[in-house]
Parts: structure tokens; C-alpha cells; sequence
């Protein structure tokens, strides 16, 4: 029997990797004789670059940044085994669990570590870049990662702007001739699962702003804001980039790289290519797949949603386990064999987070012996 294991991170919890090693221990013990691979996967956001070394290998870069408060921290980055791509994890650099929840204020944050690490890679030599923007702590619209690659923006005062979110509506000129020169001869995949615009309804501000820490007000500020701050852009530049879809992700930090030549792509198409998931679920006969909580919101475009299409495609049978299951998560039966949440009883989040390992191993020993069962 062939199985592939290809879970998300479970938030807060467990990364993909503990997730996939723990459903592999419990279906070991029900089949050890399988072929049992774990490939684990992430969407651009948390867990990203673990995936990726995970399920390929490569080289960890230790790195002391710019982080999302304007403070030095420690942080890595990788270069896959074939020497040549660099992952950037944005939720290691400016991560919305970075910033404690009585500090998270979209005007005090900035992407200017992001830019740094670039620039880092750069000079020892690595022009590809896959760049994960899940999970961010800024609304900034870029601009913070932008000025650390050398981009000048000036306020009406003639003074430079400050890179953090409460300055991007002081930007009055840019000036991208003073870009690093090395960054032209980049290329940079975006992954993200993200379609919001920059501005509007649905972009970076208004749907994510208030996960940040946004007050109403705020929203609108900073809605107002970065519609200003890429007009401003747009008219040096003669190209319009705040409709695109994605440019909204990770507080408008896509829209800075689709400025530099950036592809959009999905967070779980990227990693699906480069662990080689398919090629993998073509030979399996069970694919699992879980994430922290499924409901329906599954369905449009997360991990197991990507996943179980794989697997359908080419006959594997996909289930699903995850943290818990939420609202309308009876509609993902239409993607899944069957679908299963580790709490084992009534009990608390925050019992189900310190019991996450135990729980885990035992729902997934108890769907392997339904397997094992149903193959009699």
C-alpha cells in the first residue's frame, strides 16, 4: 500500500512536519510494512520554508534583520538543494505572532527586513527567489521593503520617509533609479493564496487590517493611504499594478513585488511543485491531508482544498484530519473520503493546542485501522 501524508501546519500548534511525522508513526503502526511518505505543505505563510527544506533539502542562512517593530531580531532564510533558490519566509521576518497582541498596530510596522535578507542573498550570489508573504504583521504596502533595496521616497517636506505603516501616506515622489542594481537580474515567485487588490472592499486594508491590530479608523487610513501611495507610484512608473490580483497580500507587500517583475502564483501550487507532490500522489492509494481548522472557507484554495484535487485527479482516495472542523465543513465531502477532527471529547482550544501531539497519533491510528479494516 502507498500512502502520502501532505498536511498543513496546524497554527499555533504543530508545523507541517511534526503533523506529517505524527500521522506516519501512527499509520506505521498499523501498517509497517507501507510505503509511507510525508510531504509536508504550507500556503507561503507559516511553515513555508520547513517545508521546503523538509521534502528537499538545502541550506539554512542565520541573518540579524530589520523586524516588524524596527528592531533587530535573528532570523533564516534558505537555498534549496539545487543551489540556486532562495526561500524567504515572510513570517519569519515580520510575522504577525512576532508582534505581542497588546503591541499589534499596522502604523508601527514595516517590511524593511524583507528587503535586507534580500539583499544578503543577493550579494552571495542567488538571483531566484521564491518569497512566502503569509502571516504578515505590516500594511505598509511595501514600502519598508522597497527603501531597504535602495527605492527613495520623499514626503512633501523633501525628507525621506520613514518605513512604516503610519508613513506610506506622507510618500509625495519616488525615485527607483536608486534601486539596488542586482535586483533587476532577479526573479521572484510569489507565493500566496491571496487575490485581494491593494485598496478597496477587499483589499489589504480593510479584510486583513483589523487581524493586525487596525482600529475602524485606521482601516480607512491606511485604505486611503496606500491608494495614495501607489498613485504616486503608478504615475512615475506609467504602469498600474493596485488592481492586480495579489497585490493586496501581505498588507500590499505582493503589490512592491509586482513592481519588481514578481509572479503571482499560489502558495500551495509553489510548494506542491517543488516537493513534486503529484509525481508522488500519482503512485498513492490514500492521501491525508489536515490544517488547524477546516470549515468552508477550506474549499476556496487552502492546503487540503489543493490537495485532495491532486489526488482525486489520479484515483488516491484523500481524508482529511485536522485540528477541529468549523462552519459547513459538511461541504468538504464533496472533496473528501471522510473528514475528522483530533479533539476526542468536549474540550477547550487551549486543551486541544497542549494536547495536539497525543490527540493527533491517536485519531490517525484509529482512521489507519478503518483503512486496514476496509482492505480485509
Amino acid at each position: 500500500m502507498n500512502i502520502v501524508i501532505a498536511p498543513d501546519s496546524y497554527k499555533g500548534s504543530l508545523t507541517a512536519v511534526e503533523v506529517g511525522t505524527i500521522i506516519q508513526k501512527a499509520f506505521l503502526s498499523e501498517f509497517p510494512h507501507a510505503n509511507i511518505e510525508v510531504v509536508p505543505m504550507a500556503d507561503g505563510g507559516e511553515g513555508t520554508l520547513d517545508a521546503f527544506m523538509y521534502a528537499i533539502g538545502g541550506e539554512r542562512f542565520s541573518v540579524e534583520v530589520t523586524g516588524p517593530l524596527g528592531s533587530k531580531i535573528a532570523t533564516k532564510y534558505g537555498v534549496l538543494e539545487d543551489g540556486k533558490t532562495v526561500v524567504i519566509e515572510m513570517a519569519k521576518i515580520a510575522g504577525l505572532p512576532m508582534v505581542p497582541p497588546e503591541k499589534r498596530d499596522p502604523y508601527k510596522t514595516t517590511s524593511y527586513g524583507i528587503g535586507e535578507i534580500i539583499i544578503h542573498a543577493m550579494e552571495k550570489g542567488y538571483r531566484q527567489f521564491i518569497i512566502g508573504l503569509g502571516g504578515s504583521a505590516t500594511n505598509d504596502g511595501g514600502l519598508g521593503m522597497l527603501q531597504a533595496l535602495g527605492v527613495t521616497f520623499i514626503d512633501g517636506n523633501g525628507e525621506t520617509v520613514k518605513p512604516f505603516g503610519e508613513f506610506v501616506k506622507k510618500v509625495a515622489k519616488v525615485d527607483f533609479s536608486s534601486l539596488h542594481p542586482l535586483v533587476k537580474e532577479c526573479q521572484f515567485q510569489i507565493a500566496s493564496d491571496v487575490d485581494n487588490p491593494l485598496c478597496g472592499e477587499r483589499g489589504a486594508s480593510h479584510v486583513f487590517g483589523p487581524q493586525k491590530g487596525a482600529t475602524p479608523h485606521q482601516v480607512f487610513e491606511l485604505d486611503k493611504a496606500l491608494d495614495h501611495y501607489a498613485n504616486v507610484i503608478e504615475k512615475e512608473i506609467g504602469k498600474s499594478y493596485k488592481n492586480v490580483k495579489g497585490a493586496g497580500a501581505a498588507g500590499g507587500l505582493g503589490y512592491a513585488f509586482l513592481l519588481l517583475g514578481g509572479k503571482m502564483m499560489s502558495g500551495s501550487r509553489i510548494v506542491a511543485e517543488v516537493t513534486q507532490l503529484e509525481e508522488k500522489i500519482k503512485q498513492a492509494d490514500w492521501v491525508i491531508t489536515g490544517e488547524g481548522q477546516s470549515d468552508f472557507q477550506t474549499l476556496y484554495g487552502k492546503v487540503p482544498s489543493y490537495v485532495a484535487a491532486i489526488s482525486r485527479q489520479y484515483g488516491a482516495k484523500p481524508i482529511l484530519i485536522s485540528g477541529s472542523l468549523g462552519t459547513g465543513y459538511e461541504q468538504l465531502y464533496e472533496q473528501f473520503v471522510s473528514c475528522y477532527s483530533i479533539a476526542s471529547g468536549p474540550m477547550s482550544l487551549e486543551q486541544c493546542i497542549k494536547q495536539a501531539k497525543e490527540l493527533l497519533f491517536t485519531q490517525a491510528k484509529n482512521v489507519a485501522r478503518l483503512i486496514r479494516a476496509a482492505s480485509v
